[in-house]
């Protein structure tokens, strides 16, 4: 499973974007129509520099608006307008302007940290401490919150912060831009706020589109293939925002089984029999996708699992089991590097010896990665020789790997955070070209025991302890 989209087609998600401009621009027409004052002057695409003292002017007057409610609503309106008919370049020229010259102004909030400082009592301390928070919120951030009020405003404001993250983490002068923009959306985003909507094969074309679009996971084929994910024996759930009633926000699929699954081509396979519902005792979360960028950082993906988990045990008694069947999509990026250098201290001894005699190779890292490189898993021999050794890589690197005290592996992450146990590895689960690319064909199933959610959540955000399986850690 995967929070991040990195598969989805351009195209289509370019046509997504497009349409939601139109409907943008089109909801803000009458707004713009009602402003008293006209706001003249056009902007290029390209946002050239005889252009900026205008778009200055124009972000000024969202700031410090003297017409009313109506007048300020129609700067918003135009500002926003400029921005969504500039280019990428002009955008990230916009993007700049707000960060740079709206930003906190330090001589006032200087000044404001010297009064609080030298505050004498109770009621000058109080009177101290609300200027300082004043100084600390920036411009940019008032000019920002004001599209909260406008249709399709909080769409506007998640878009931007999806063009304005690949920017940011190239500027330093934009992450306080970025900052501001999260925060705002953030606030947003109680779980009250948030609806469960099951997808099934009579939603709306508009929502199905956007289901194949925005499957970031296990790429959906056809339309015969979606139509076997919403089958009997299937669920697909999205998480919708009542600011952005017909935007998901994230889908979960989930395969209803007998049995823990091991195997995602047998899960994704058309032509497989329909299972009775009345047999099956597991849910199988088998891919989770973010359709919105620009809400990465953002977490509610946790939120999401535990209302189906709770959803589907009401409904369906039967349903005792919540796995999932997830890729470890950094195992190879953690993996590839050392074996091109050559690093034989990833290696048990027996399984040095026996890799330099099997690849032929007299260094074992650089003949396993050669190995890799190629065919090999349609090679039984090979495939039965390398088992052992990638099998017990892959628990290393998910138990023993860290971004300081926590999982590196993003996905294992995010589970081991909302309270899953990590209990089985799956060898050669995903033969697709983008499994063995990422985890060597491998895959994780992750249990959510309702018993130890709780706990498990506890001792891994407190103390980084990775809540395991015997047969898991035996693997070592």
């Amino acid at each position: 499973m995967a929070k991040n989209a990195d598969t989805k087609s351009p195209g289509t998600l370019t046509s997504l974007r497009r349409k939601a401009v139109v409907g943008m621009l089109r909801a803000w027409r009458e707004l713009s129509g009602t402003a008293r004052l006209a706001i003249t002057g056009e902007v290029h695409p390209t946002l050239p520099k005889e252009n900026i003292d205008h778009l200055r002017r124009q972000m000024n007057r969202c700031l410090n608006s003297k017409g009313g409610e109506i007048s300020a609503r129609a700067h918003t309106v135009e500002l926003g307008k400029t921005y969504l008919n500039l280019t990428e370049a002009g955008q990230a020229k916009f993007l700049t302007l707000l960060a740079t010259d709206f930003d906190i102004d330090r001589n006032r909030l200087t000044k404001c940290i010297e009064a609080f400082q030298n505050a004498r009592d109770k009621k000058d301390v109080s009177k101290q401490e609300n200027d300082l928070r004043e100084a600390l919120i920036t411009p940019r951030s008032t000019v920002l919150r004001q599209f909260n009020s406008l249709p399709d405003g909080f769409k506007f404001l998640v878009d931007m912060r999806a063009d304005l993250m690949p920017l940011a983490r190239k500027n330093a002068s934009l992450k306080g831009l970025d900052y501001d923009l999260k925060n705002i959306l953030s606030a947003w985003f109680d779980i009250g706020l948030l609806d469960l909507v099951e997808i099934t094969w009579d939603s709306s074309a508009a929502i199905l589109e956007k289901l194949i679009a925005y499957e970031a996971v296990h790429k959906v084929r056809s339309w015969e293939d979606l139509k076997n994910r919403l089958d009997a024996d299937r669920r697909v759930y999205g998480f919708f925002h009542n600011k952005m009633l017909h935007e998901p926000l994230i889908f979960l699929h989930v395969a209803l089984t007998a049995g823990i699954s091991s195997n995602i081509q047998e899960i994704l396979d058309e032509h497989s029999p329909v299972t009775d519902i009345k047999e099956a005792d597991t849910a199988v979360f088998y891919s989770i996708s973010n359709a919105q960028r620009g809400l990465s950082g953002i977490s509610f993906g946790n939120f999401l699992i535990k209302r189906v988990v709770d959803k589907l045990s009401r409904e369906l008694k039967q349903i005792k089991h919540f796995v999932t069947l997830s890729p470890i999509p950094n195992f190879r990026t953690w993996l590839d590097p050392m074996l091109a250098k050559g690093d034989e201290s990833l290696f048990l001894p027996k399984e040095t010896r026996e890799l330099r005699i099997f690849t032929q190779n007299d260094n074992a890292a650089k003949g396993l990665h050669h190995i890799l490189e190629n065919e090999w898993h349609t090679d039984p021999k090979t495939a039965e020789k390398l088992k052992p050794i990638l099998t017990r890589l892959a628990v290393h690197y998910l138990l023993n790997e860290k971004n300081k005290v926590v999982a590196l592996d993003p996905v294992a992450h995010f589970h081991l955070t909302n309270g899953a146990r990590l209990k089985r590895i799956n060898w050669l689960a995903d033969t697709s070209g983008k499994g063995l690319k990422q985890s060597a064909g491998l895959m994780v199933n992750y249990y959510y025991d309702l018993d130890y959610i709780d706990s498990n959540h506890e001792d891994y955000v407190t103390e980084g302890k990775i809540a395991a399986s015997r047969t898991v850690k035996g693997l070592l």
